[in-house]
């Protein structure tokens, strides 16, 4: 199955929400001001949000008026173009080598990431290793160990209740030592106990930035997006623990909830860098604006 395609099914429950809301507003018909109210409460009621909602019809508003637009067909398609424009975000330029740290609370789909994501870089020809840093809960090295193998990369690990840090030192001397091109950091997700989260953090980007200085250094917060809106309080409090340089959002397949990802790229310095689309270990690609927008409207 190619990459649209791919994409396209796993973004059918949120196309199926989008569809029958903009059917259900076009009824009404599209010349009265009855029908950007509706069309702005279809987005919100899409997972959009009330902010980027407003937005988005406002600009399409200012559009129809100076383009003088009367069918429905050039509507939908300047709202692709608006949202497009809207979500559109500087692609993310990885140096290498690379320590990339993967954020997130338990349950969203953290561990199966990490694993896509070293499927994704060994695809690109680069050398990847994994450090098992999540020692808090049980079983996660071993959950981590399977996807490991499965991407067929190298695991750094040490047992349950170790120092992160101190797994996480050994996996860059061997980064180091073996001329790795990308080092994935998995890491605890005890949001509920924020204060110890942002000093096992700080600790952790303390010995990257001493014992690795020379390398690219990405923080990456994994969220489920059957969230919804909950995922933007999540970004946001990961964003205050540690500086975030984008978001990994999952579950797209299971969840009409995908209007999010809109909501999520219009929040500084947290825009979506790969979606999740499947369970697969290729169900996972880097965010695209226009293949998404074409996959919903």
């Amino acid at each position: 199955m190619g990459i649209f395609k791919s994409l396209f099914k796993g973004l059918k429950k949120t196309r199926d929400v989008f569809s029958g809301l903009l059917a259900s507003v076009f009824k009404g018909g599209y010349s009265r001001e009855e029908f950007f109210e509706q069309l702005e409460y279809a987005l919100i009621s899409a997972d959009v949000g009330v902010n980027a909602s407003e937005q988005i019809v406002k600009k399409l508003k200012e559009t129809v008026k100076e383009e003088k637009i009367k069918n429905s067909e050039y509507i939908t398609e300047r709202l692709k173009e608006i949202i497009i424009e809207f979500i559109d975000t500087k692609e993310l330029v990885i140096s290498y080598p690379a320590v990339i740290m993967i954020v997130g609370v338990n349950g969203t789909g953290k561990t199966t990431t990490i694993g896509k994501l070293a499927h994704y870089f060994t695809k690109q020809g680069k050398s990847v290793v994994i450090a098992a840093g999540d020692t808090f809960r049980a079983a996660a090295s071993a959950q981590l160990e399977v996807w490991a193998k499965r991407a067929n990369v190298r695991i750094i690990s040490q047992g349950e209740g170790s120092d992160p840090a101190a797994v996480v030192y050994d996996a860059i001397t061997s980064a180091k030592a073996k001329n790795t091109d990308v080092l994935l950091i998995d890491t605890a997700g005890r949001l509920h106990n924020k204060a110890n989260l942002m000093e096992e953090l700080k600790k952790i980007n303390r010995i990257i930035n001493r014992e690795f200085p020379q390398s690219g250094k990405y923080n990456f917060l994994v969220i489920d997006a059957t969230t919804g809106q909950n995922a933007i309080i999540q970004a946001k409090a990961f964003n205050e623990a540690v500086r975030l340089d984008g978001i990994i959002l999952t579950k797209l397949d299971g969840t009409a909830k995908g209007g999010v990802v809109i909501n999520i790229n219009t929040q500084d310095n947290m825009p979506v860098r790969f979606i999740g689309t499947g369970e697969k270990i290729d169900d996972l690609e880097p965010f695209d604006a226009k293949k998404f927008v074409d996959g919903i409207l």
